[in-house]
């Protein structure tokens, strides 16, 4: 039987943007010898699944995305958007007719044809306790290709402020924050879509809090930044993190896109 309980399924067209351009920049999926990609819990539609491929086709045109969820009557109905997809009567035939991609029923065990080289779990976990939060990465690791990446992570409804913690076999390496900048009043927006592993840890004496507030203060200080935009005020916000002695990871070209990841090791629950 499929491990993990039924979830809401909410889901939508663009909302998972922002971690799939991630997924598509890393080195799990671009050095894979046959890149096998599963979206574990992909929701009400097969919408999200397609785009991963289309967005990580782009980088690696082999890529197999592997679609799963617990509840059958979604992989029944995402099974037949795929194929209204191949007849061209999909999305608007956005969709490549060809797209290596397949849905299958189950859960935490993820079931896949080989152990997956990336393994994204978005909007899953939050809806689990804090206190399963550990376990069911365990399991998820533990299916991972070697070398392998688990993301697991949290996003609002239009993909706009999006947060996820990137894992491989050993545990979880880093947390990235990733933001639409337009219009962005506070970087600490993002307290409210922290990945269940920290989103009750956003108090005081926490690493993720800590995050938050300092992110919160660099944003002031570089408001006058803000008249040449909102991108290089982030930028000197994230420059300016790191030269406090944060972790950060990855340079400019991300940052420019409203991302800043850290070491797990700087927000790990204490």
């Amino acid at each position: 039987m499929p491990i993990g309980n039924v979830t809401r399924g909410t889901t939508g067209t663009n909302r998972l943007r922002r971690i799939d351009r991630w997924i598509a920049a890393q080195p799990q999926l671009r050095a894979a010898a046959h890149p096998l990609v599963v979206d574990l819990g992909f929701g009400g539609s097969a919408v999200t699944t397609l785009e991963l491929h289309e967005r990580l086709a782009a980088v690696r045109p082999d890529v197999e995305v592997v679609g799963v969820e617990i509840d059958p009557d979604r992989v029944a109905l995402a099974s037949a958007q795929l194929e209204a997809a191949r007849r061209g009567e999909y999305a608007g035939g956005r969709f490549a007719r060809d797209a290596r991609v397949s849905f299958v029923r189950g859960g935490f065990e993820v079931p896949a044809p080989r152990p997956p080289d990336v393994l994204r779990v978005l909007n899953v976990l939050r809806q689990y306790s804090e206190e399963e939060v550990a376990g069911h990465w365990e399991r998820m690791r533990a299916r991972l290709a070697p070398g392998g990446l688990l993301v697991e992570g949290t996003c609002d409804e239009l993909g706009r402020i999006c947060c996820w913690v990137a894992l491989d076999a050993e545990g979880p390496r880093t947390l990235t924050i990733s933001l639409r900048l337009a219009e962005l009043e506070a970087p600490s927006i993002a307290a409210e879509r922290l990945p269940k592993a920290l989103i009750h840890r956003n108090v005081p004496g926490e690493g993720v809090h800590r995050l938050l507030e300092e992110l919160d203060r660099q944003w002031r200080i570089a408001a006058p930044l803000g008249a040449y935009g909102p991108v290089q005020r982030w930028l000197a916000v994230v420059r300016a993190l790191r030269e406090a002695g944060w972790p950060v990871r990855d340079g400019a070209s991300r940052w420019r896109l409203g991302e800043v990841t850290v070491a797990w090791d700087a927000v790990a629950p204490r």
